[in-house]
């Protein structure tokens, strides 16, 4: 008689049961798992028999072949070999065969005990979405799985100690706890927007990108405070709801990057890869595609430094992850999405030399070097790029002035928490969270204007000959001015505030 036993695989975001059939054969002693296993799983079988003995059971002195269906999708990883030991078990007798709602995920050692593998919140949680009531895992993986509700998560230290439990011997470990004990409103930042002087404009044009999670590129000579201001940048922005920490949470599970001690992502990501980094370290891929820096930048920032020394090849694949939200990353076998809702901040000195409309030095670079620097960023991608502001250099008063007193982070951030708040109430029927993520449909019924705001956006259009993208991402920004000033419509002066964010020239 075949046994069966349940188990899952994750692929991209996406969660899919397998199910783990066993049965023996009378021949020569060996393991045979088919069902397109990878190398993990295919040495798995000398894990599985040390295990079971080394656990004081005793392993089947026949063939025993182990198929893992569906068998034409192809299973990666050795989270299957607590659920393989299980089934090798009820086919012996040992234990009786598990509920067909019960998965189990884990790495077996040698000598018994359960290994920790990755993945495993998003994992539970479409476990959940499949219909499973428990799921058995290593106990190191539990604080991990112990956010997702309404589904029973047992740990174990060793495949003993499962056996014993469904024999009725003994009980496993279970702990649940809520994800809104752990997400900190009051986080510590390095840099905040009071050691920053002067730079009066850059900070509201951040605020502003803040409030409505809009892009930003910064240009200006070296030593003006663009890099600073990217970093205070995280200082403004709200906390995590429990939607945004899941999310991200599951994110670093994939890309084997969350900390065991620390199972939840509580605080956005600040991402920020170096100019040598290469389109697949910023798209993700491999063969078996991982999250990139976009995806890990997902609900927090991506700060390019010095964004024109990126490769342009590199540069391009920004531009339909800044349109779209997502990222679709497609292989000969396998077409995987990920999310990818960043927040983008580019900095970039304004020519090579760094000086052109500097105060005090002058530039060295002549108009062809600084149009080739410049071409760098293709007008298609400026055009995703919400605010353009020039950082210009501290003048000797600013620089001096250490009485000067500046507006707080914590400040800043209040007014950015309710601008959010308003939006959030705003699309609460339309999946959206942010003016950012506004469809050209929605825009047509949240960025209403009047007469007078449509004559002076037509007179902007022709000046600035400004595309249609350009246009809805210009009402987008003034949404959010109108936002942060709790105003219900947007009127001439938020518009002409929203096209002085535009001030950079290629």
């Amino acid at each position: 008689m075949v046994v069966a036993t349940k188990s899952a695989t994750i692929i991209g975001l996406s969660v899919y049961e397998i199910n783990i059939e066993t049965d023996t054969v009378n021949s020569i002693p060996q393991i045979a798992i088919i069902g397109l296993p990878d190398t993990a799983i295919s040495e798995a079988k000398e894990r599985l028999r040390l295990a079971i003995k080394n656990s004081g059971y005793s392993f089947p002195q026949t063939k025993v072949v182990i198929n893992l269906a569906p068998a034409d999708l192809k299973k990666e990883g050795s989270s299957y070999d607590l659920a393989m030991a299980v089934a090798i078990l009820a086919k012996e007798g040992i234990i009786e065969e598990p509920e067909s709602n019960t998965a189990f995920i884990g790495e077996l050692s040698l000598d018994g005990s359960l290994r920790p593998v990755n993945g495993i919140l998003p994992i539970v949680s479409g476990l959940y979405e499949l219909g499973f009531k428990k799921v058995i895992l290593p106990e190191e993986n539990l604080k991990e799985a112990s956010f997702i509700d309404n589904i029973e998560t047992l740990g174990a230290d060793n495949l003993s100690q499962v056996v014993n439990y469904l024999n009725g011997k003994s009980d496993l470990k279970v702990l649940k706890q809520k994800i809104e004990d752990f997400i900190d409103k009051n986080e510590n930042f390095p840099v905040d927007f009071s050691n920053i002087k002067g730079q009066s404009v850059a900070k509201k044009a951040l605020e502003i990108a803040a409030a409505g999670a809009h892009n930003v590129l910064m240009s200006g000579s070296p030593g003006s405070g663009k890099t600073m201001l990217s970093r205070a940048f995280m200082s403004i922005l709200p906390p995590l709801n429990k939607q945004e920490a899941i999310e991200l949470t599951k994110i670093y599970s994939i890309a084997g990057l969350l900390d065991r001690s620390k199972p939840l992502v509580t605080s956005r990501p600040f991402r920020s890869p170096h100019h040598s980094a290469s389109s697949v370290g910023i798209i993700g891929g491999g063969s078996n595609p991982k999250p990139g820096e976009i995806t890990l930048a997902h609900r927090g920032v991506l700060f390019l430094d010095e964004m024109v020394e990126f490769p342009r090849q590199t540069l391009e694949v920004l531009r339909q992850p800044l349109e779209d939200n997502i990222v679709t990353i497609s292989r000969a076998q396998i077409s995987i999405q990920y999310p990818a809702n960043f927040i983008l901040i580019g900095a970039m000195n304004p020519c090579p030399c760094g000086y052109l409309g500097d105060s005090k030095k002058q530039c060295t670079c002549s108009e062809y070097q600084i149009n080739k620097y410049r071409s760098r960023l293709s007008g298609p991608l400026l055009d995703r790029i919400d605010i353009q502001l020039e950082v210009l250099r501290l003048n000797d008063d600013e620089l001096l002035n250490n009485n000067q007193t500046a507006e707080t982070s914590e400040t800043i951030r209040k007014r950015v928490i309710e601008a959010r708040k308003i939006q959030e109430e705003r699309y609460k029927n339309d999946n959206i969270l942010t003016n950012s993520e506004l469809t050209p449909k929605l825009i047509k019924k949240y960025c209403k204007i009047d007469d007078s705001s449509k004559q002076f956006l037509k007179n902007a259009i022709n000046k600035f000959n400004l595309s249609a993208r350009a246009y809805d991402r210009i009402l987008k920004i003034s949404r959010t001015i109108a936002d942060l000033e709790k105003a219900e419509n947007i009127t001439v002066s938020h518009i002409a505030a929203a096209l002085q964010l535009r001030s950079y020239n290629k």
